[in-house]
């Protein structure tokens, strides 16, 4: 089981909060999040309550500001724990239209620039066979985050993207 403790200010400074299971809704245990302590395991940090918004994919580390896990603001409102993702394989495969038509790519690794090595802007649907990833909107893992475990995703909107742009991805290992 994981534990993460969030705190109100940056540098772990100010109220915490330490959580050891999913949260849909934090807002009434901390108004603003400005640091964190992952102790173990893997999260999922949403901007909204309810898992929605903005997501945020911690290992186990230090985060002393928000720019430390990519954040684009202090707002944390729910967050979850990456569960039974862990493998020995790990494969994904992307298709360039939606409902999994058009041209396909399937991938076992990371992969910091989708375009070159795919000649690919956007996967409007992808199904993720093995394993959990993360995708990045922008080259080598900056920008918007979206967490996929094993599933389909008919339209990049089932991922929780608002578009179809990925610019990067990398396989969730463990830590």
């Amino acid at each position: 089981m994981g534990k993460i403790v969030f705190f109100e200010d940056k540098s772990f400074q100010g109220r915490s909060y330490e959580c050891s299971t999913d949260c849909p809704d934090l807002q009434s245990y901390f108004s603003r999040c400005n640091s964190i302590k992952v102790d173990s395991g893997c999260w999922v940090l949403y901007e909204r309550p309810n898992f929605t918004g903005n997501q945020y994919i911690l290992s186990p580390g230090e985060y002393p500001d928000p720019q430390q896990w990519m954040g684009f603001n202090d707002s944390i409102k729910s967050c979850r724990s990456i569960k039974n993702v862990f493998g020995k394989s790990w494969k994904i495969r992307f298709y360039d239209k939606q409902d999994f038509g058009g041209q396909v790519a399937e991938c076992v690794g990371d992969c910091p620039s989708v375009y070159e090595a795919l000649k690919f802007r956007e996967f409007h649907s992808c199904v993720v066979m093995d394993g959990a990833w993360v995708l990045y909107e922008q080259p080598n893992y900056h920008g918007h985050q979206y967490f996929l475990e094993r599933g389909e995703y008919r339209n990049y909107t089932d991922w929780g993207a608002a578009s179809p742009a990925v610019g990067s991805f990398r396989m969730i290992t463990e830590f």
